[in-house]
């Protein structure tokens, strides 16, 4: 008990002076998150959506400011002109404009919005048509309901890819945990010299994988808290298989590394190798954008990521996307064989010292 407490604290004292396990761990997701956060962190919120509506004198104003309420999604603005319309879109006081002169809706966009303008025209088509049908006296033939699936409801793009952002970060400490920090150790020749003593392999494995999961969690928690405190997003939170993802997935992760160092000897090579496959890893497997935007050759490939799993059922433990229980096990399940695979070949060949 006692040379195991000292090997956790050793690994957690090599492990506090590695700036960059600490910087890809702790900082990175944070980075991911303040920066995306700042810039794109109302996208996808309707109700946000602030509307500018001029109408012509003599224009029916009554109908189309009913259909406008109907949608409920909207906060309408009624302008005198529409020099005061294009004056209040052009400074931003709202997001686009409606101009009503009794035979034709005529809405106005800010160019330089680019990447919020699609959300605006769409809005701008349900308009067009609510109004029509109410002009003609007529209702739907068919009317659409949204059910979200996801325990959190309405969740806007950052909420859903915070969760994905954490997924990154597991992976990433899974891999650098090995194909760096044991690689690295190997190079130094600190394991020649921790084996000479009575301490076993599987000892100091298991201080490694113990402080790495206990780091790997905090990490995990405070990018969650950082989310919630600075924009004001929400998770429901399922702790246990919360829990359950996290040290699954950082073993399963643990596991792809030791296949890393196993091939590529050279630590710092190891290393850049591991960065690499994080990064293909990141872009291919819907942390940023769904999976399903992407061309079917790049579906195929992002349906054989590891990330593209752990995403999805992050997002499910925090309560964004639905899932079933069943298919959750089954990816809990499959990382952990993962580690039950691979994990043994780290303690037989990459903490055992090398022979002269």
């Amino acid at each position: 008990m006692r040379s195991l407490t000292a090997l956790l604290r050793s690994e957690l004292v090599v492990l506090l002076r590695d700036k960059g396990t600490l910087f890809f761990t702790f900082l990175f997701p944070l980075i991911f998150i303040l920066i995306f956060g700042a810039v794109m962190g109302g996208d996808g919120d309707a109700a946000k959506t602030s509307l500018g509506v001029y109408t012509v004198e003599g224009a029916d104003q009554g109908t189309l400011e009913e259909v406008i309420a109907a949608i409920g999604s909207l906060t309408y603005t009624a302008y005198d002109s529409r020099v005061a319309l294009e004056s209040a879109l052009a400074n931003r006081d709202l997001d686009f404009g409606l101009v009503w002169d009794g035979e034709q809706l005529l809405f106005l966009y800010d160019p330089a919005r680019i990447r919020e303008n699609h959300r605006f025209e769409a809005m701008a088509r349900g308009i067009t048509a609510a109004f029509n049908l109410r002009v003609q006296g007529l209702s739907p033939v068919l009317t659409a309901e949204r059910v979200h699936l996801g325990r959190e409801a309405a969740a806007d793009w950052l909420t859903n890819m915070v969760p994905g952002i954490i997924a990154f970060s597991i992976l990433s400490a899974g891999l650098f945990a090995v194909s760096g920090h044991i690689s690295a150790m190997k190079k130094r020749r600190i394991l020649e010299r921790m084996l000479v003593t009575p301490m076993r392999p599987l000892a100091l494995l298991g201080a490694i994988i113990s402080v790495r999961l206990v780091i790997v969690y905090i990490s995990t928690l405070i990018t969650l808290f950082v989310a919630t405190a600075l924009f004001d997003l929400h998770f429901a939170m399922d702790w246990v298989s919360y829990t359950l993802l996290v040290v699954a997935a950082t073993l399963g992760m643990m596991g792809l590394g030791t296949v890393i160092a196993l091939v590529v000897r050279r630590p710092e090579s190891a290393g850049n190798v591991a960065n690499i496959i994080a990064m293909v890893m990141m872009f291919l497997s819907g942390i940023f954008f769904p999976v399903e935007l992407m061309p079917g050759f790049l579906r195929a490939f992002a349906m054989v990521l590891p990330l593209t799993y752990i995403a999805e059922a992050m997002r499910y433990v925090t309560g964004v996307a639905y899932m079933t229980s069943f298919r959750f096990t089954i990816i809990v399940f499959a990382l952990l064989g993962l580690a039950i695979v691979l994990l043994p070949f780290l303690a037989r060949y990459v903490v055992r010292a090398e022979r002269r």
